[in-house]
């Protein structure tokens, strides 16, 4: 069924390409200005987005073993990811049980985690597995001091977690099916190939270069060029999109040469062409394809907000289908990266910095969104949707959306 709609999906862009049109909106949205510069509203959107839905952790890949592991800080909470014995991911809270001391740092592959405090040792599955000098701190039941686990979902080679141990929140049915439509890149046997993090504005205002291609031929005319396309067409799975421009094109792997998809059998579009465009994952992702030195890869970017409304971070996982064993696709590879490092940081988030800037001066009250900016208008939505759920309504907010996908 998910293959079916990457055909249907396909089908639209196709036929809006040939007839140089693209789905529209019914009309053009203001919001406040001050939903991207006012300091109690960001930290509404922190406690009640990045807190309580489901969020990226990692690309499976970054874990590809069991012993592997990473510690990172998402919206102010400590947290580490492992890869357990059984295969299977798991996201703990970052504090040791007897203080709280972090007991991980940084990334790379352990059986065990020992806090630096005072030594009590941790298994790789959170279970405590040792208090240092057990007889002179006193008898305590060991079960009673796991790390906290978080609510963790390992799909589509891609992992989530929800940052709330007590949370009930269905996180399948958060997805809206959209997992089984990124199953078709088959990320989960992919190489990551190299990763970075980027400083960047307000969380929004980052997000919001990842939903239009409006931008594209203006601010990228340098980079991806003057003639590059600035429209595209909109598919939703509740607040997960994905934007694609109309074409009777699709670029072949491995080469600069473009496919007439009007021209093919529909059973020979590749997979590529299938697939082609940016996949945002609410509230903080964006993949897209590329084709450094002839390999197929994609950068996935995960987004979170940094410690103020004008700040956010920004970690980029450059992935390949294949890891390259040939120096021209290894270096085509780096200068892609390269390249994407240079749009994003020195265009986008430049860009975006000096707009929160300008924001910030309280003499612009709105800012506008037209009817080709369709995912913006939807993303903002969202956001303002969830900002105001209680905790029961969540689950009722996101229920109707798989059935709907189902």
């Amino acid at each position: 069924m998910s293959r079916e709609k990457l055909y249907e999906m396909l089908r639209s862009l196709v036929e809006h390409g040939k007839a140089g049109t693209m789905e529209q909106v019914d009309e053009v949205v203001a919001i406040p200005a001050s939903d991207y510069t006012d300091e109690d509203k960001f930290e509404q959107e922190v406690e009640r987005i990045f807190k309580r839905v489901p969020v990226t952790v990692a690309p499976s890949c970054e874990l590809p073993e069991p012993g592997c592991y990473k510690a990172m800080d998402i919206a102010g909470i400590p947290v580490l990811v492992t890869r357990q014995k059984d295969g299977t991911a798991q996201a703990f809270l970052n504090s040791c049980t007897h203080r709280g001391n972090p007991v991980a740092q940084g990334s790379g592959k352990a059986t065990r985690f020992t806090c630096g405090y005072h030594g009590w040792t941790f298994k790789n599955d959170g279970d405590l597995l040792a208090i240092a000098s057990a007889k002179d701190f006193g008898a305590v039941d060991k079960a009673a001091f796991c790390l906290t686990k978080f609510p963790t979902l390992e799909r589509a080679g891609l992992i989530w977690a929800t940052l709330d141990p007590d949370s009930t929140l269905d996180m399948e049915a958060f997805l809206c099916g959209y997992d089984e439509m990124l199953e078709h890149f088959g990320f989960k046997d992919w190489h990551l190939f190299d990763k970075r993090t980027l400083p960047g504005p307000n969380w929004k205002t980052a997000f919001d270069g990842y939903l239009d291609f409006y931008h594209l031929p203006v601010l990228h005319k340098d980079t991806f060029g003057a003639d590059f396309f600035n429209q595209a067409n909109y598919f939703a799975w509740g607040p997960h999109q994905r934007l694609s421009a109309p074409s009777i094109y699709a670029q072949k792997t491995g080469s600069e040469e473009k496919l007439d998809l009007s021209k093919m059998n529909e059973e020979d579009w590749p997979i590529e062409a299938l697939t082609q465009g940016v996949w945002t994952i609410f509230p903080c992702v964006s993949i897209a394809s590329f084709f450094g030195g002839g390999g197929r890869g994609a950068m996935i970017s995960v987004l979170y907000p940094g410690k103020t409304v004008g700040e956010s971070f920004t970690t980029q996982y450059y992935v390949m289908e294949h890891e390259p064993t040939d120096e021209a696709v290894r270096q085509g590879a780096h200068d892609q990266f390269a390249f994407l490092e240079t749009v994003v940081a020195e265009e986008d988030y430049k860009t975006g910095k000096r707009q929160h800037e300008s924001l910030q001066s309280g003499l612009i009250d709105k800012v506008w969104f037209g009817r080709n900016e369709g995912g913006g208008q939807a993303f903002h939505q969202w956001v303002e949707k969830l900002v105001k759920a209680d905790d029961a309504e969540l689950n009722r907010i996101f229920a109707p959306q798989l059935q709907a996908a189902e």
